[in-house]
């Protein structure tokens, strides 16, 4: 009973930590998630996991090692933000998968999405003909961003800096 009670006791401080950090983060903790974020979450799940499942496990150092992580990540966010070498470093980069209703299967392979991956989403984008996409993306949180328009539609080169072009080659 006494080992229950010192795992209920673990739990609950380590989760009331979690959510004052993730409090003190603000909302970007809820965004989709980055390889960075995921791998923090992962580290977070691990100590976790530890602390409670152990039953000699200090629950200071644990809170300690989640403090830390949560500072690490909020000490690179702005390094993310205003160099571009860190974001590069710690983040994916987004991957266009069709060009002007054009499959670059490349980058498909590069992106490690399938062809039913790609129609699910057009499908869900409201895609009735392959010459109303523009472009579709796989951004760097794994969401797929669809850009309709018209033949004659051109999109801005600004929309598509950061994206690794691959096959497609660069600009508009």
């Amino acid at each position: 009973m006494a080992e229950f009670l010192d795992m209920l006791l673990k739990t609950v401080a380590i989760m009331v930590t979690i959510i004052a950090l993730t409090r003190v983060l603000g909302l970007r903790s809820f965004s989709k998630m980055s390889a960075f974020d995921f791998a923090v979450t992962v580290a977070i799940g691990s100590v976790l996991a530890g602390i409670v499942s152990t039953p000699d496990a200090n629950v200071w150092s644990g809170i300690g090692a989640i403090a830390a992580l949560y500072v690490w990540k909020m000490a690179l966010a702005p390094l993310r933000t205003h160099f571009d070498w860190v974001r590069r470093l710690v983040d994916s980069t987004p991957v266009l998968v069709m060009r002007n209703g054009t499959i670059l299967w490349a980058n498909m392979k590069r992106a490690h999405m399938t062809h039913d991956d790609l129609l699910a989403k057009l499908r869900q984008s409201n895609v009735h003909d392959l010459s109303q996409v523009r472009a579709v993306v796989v951004e760097s949180t794994g969401v797929v961003s669809v850009m309709h328009g018209g033949p004659e539609d051109e999109i801005d080169d600004y929309l598509l800096a950061d994206v690794r072009m691959g096959e497609a080659g660069s600009g508009a």
